[in-house]
């Protein structure tokens, strides 16, 4: 049995998470901008399906990038070079989340239900969510959003409707969370498209001792004041 959260934004320790289904840990409580710092500040984050209660998981293993092993693939290195588009950040963030939400292949639903756009654009009213975004000739074509701690960001969902326009919003979010000393972004779950990007499964031990020390770190003004940029640098 899971507990059930109650008004307080309170969570029992990550460790106690089941393990089937691996990382369950609580329902209920809400959505709330305390609530949803206080899960992210401890390891855990929220994930459930349109009419289900909310769901809180931190799984055994955490799928993580750390920056210095982004990995750039020969032909993603050309389209980073060749390819006309813009990365923008905080320009649209609700169209991208509602993207991210958008009907996909194999899929029946999705988890980003109305309730969770409008919890996290309310963090991003507040600065502690943000969108890296790629733009073609005006057009939103792929991107990203997260929530930020100190030092932490903790990556939610990507989208594209080109050809590598989500790998494209990684790569610069990436490389920038780098220059502003990020040394670890948390990607939750494991996919082979993470893994191709050069994310790497740690145990949740070793991922709640690193997000301890980087959430401590007041997280400088500069880090969100960059809007675009055409090319890696």
């Amino acid at each position: 049995m899971i507990p059930w959260l109650g008004l307080e934004p309170v969570f029992p320790p990550a460790e106690q998470a089941l393990p089937d289904p691996d990382g369950l840990l609580a329902a209920g409580g809400d959505l709330s901008e305390q609530r949803l710092l206080a899960a992210y500040s401890q390891g855990i984050f929220p994930w459930f399906s349109d009419g289900d209660p909310i769901l809180w998981w931190s799984p055994a293993e955490r799928m993580v990038l750390f920056p210095e092993a982004l990995k750039v693939s020969r032909s993603l290195a050309k389209t980073l070079r060749n390819r006309l588009y813009e990365v923008r950040i905080d320009s649209a963030f609700r169209a991208v989340m509602e993207a991210c939400g958008g009907p996909r292949d194999g899929q029946p639903g999705t988890w980003i239900v109305p309730a969770m756009v409008d919890a996290y654009c309310r963090l991003h009213q507040h600065g502690y969510a943000h969108s890296f975004e790629v733009w073609e000739e005006g057009e939103l074509v792929g991107g990203l959003y997260g929530v930020a701690l100190g030092r932490m960001f903790f990556g939610e969902s990507m989208f594209s409707r080109r050809r590598d326009a989500s790998k494209l919003a990684f790569v610069h979010m990436a490389r920038h969370l780098a220059s502003c000393g990020v040394r670890m972004i948390d990607c939750q779950m494991h996919t082979p498209h993470l893994e191709s990007l050069g994310a790497q499964l740690i145990p949740r031990e070793r991922f709640l001792a690193t997000l301890k020390e980087q959430i401590v770190q007041l997280q400088p003004d500069s880090m969100w004041t960059y809007r675009h940029q055409n090319e890696p640098s």
